[in-house]
């Protein structure tokens, strides 16, 4: 698959889920049976019956209304992108694929995530996304980062600071 069709279906795909919370949209930039992963919650799903219900159900009305991605840096490579992105958002709702069983906390969340999404028959088969937990768990006051080789929105100050001019 050619990069710029992957970058394409990618932008097209997180658009259905970011700008037009779409399900239908969102699941045809995709394979019939992919697997979409949230890797430090483990909350995701397998299957195309799965993923569609997790995007119908848990992850696109959980998707706050402030919810902004930042991109840092892609990487494409041949059956891949690995994105590097800042995501912003208020945590005014439950919002489980990032703190399952926690309740809205009113708190503002700034993070990396680094997305690598993979490509089979011209879509996209699946979402490995990463980002750092303990920094989540900081800036909503469920971990308290003294004592701790931790940090919270000071993470991604400091990626801005690194890739800014």
């Amino acid at each position: 698959m050619e990069p710029a069709e992957m970058e394409r279906l990618w932008d097209a795909h997180t658009a259905g889920e970011f700008a037009a919370h779409d399900v239908d949209a969102t699941m045809a930039t995709m394979v019939a049976e992919p697997y979409v992963m949230h890797l430090p919650t483990l909350i995701g799903a397998q299957g195309g019956r799965r993923v569609r219900a997790f995007y119908t159900e848990t992850f696109i009305p959980e998707v706050p209304a402030d919810f902004v991605v930042e991109s840092v840096s892609r990487t494409v490579g041949t059956e891949r992108i690995v994105d590097e992105m800042i995501v912003t958002m208020t945590h005014d709702r439950k919002v489980s694929w990032i703190l399952p069983g926690v309740p809205a906390t009113g708190r503002r969340i700034e993070v990396g995530v680094v997305g690598v999404i993979g490509f089979a028959d011209g879509l996209i088969d699946h979402e490995h996304l990463w980002w750092d937990q303990a920094s989540v768990l900081v800036q909503v006051g469920l971990l308290d980062p003294d004592g701790l080789p931790v940090h919270g929105a000071e993470i991604t100050e400091k990626l801005r600071s690194l890739t800014e001019g």
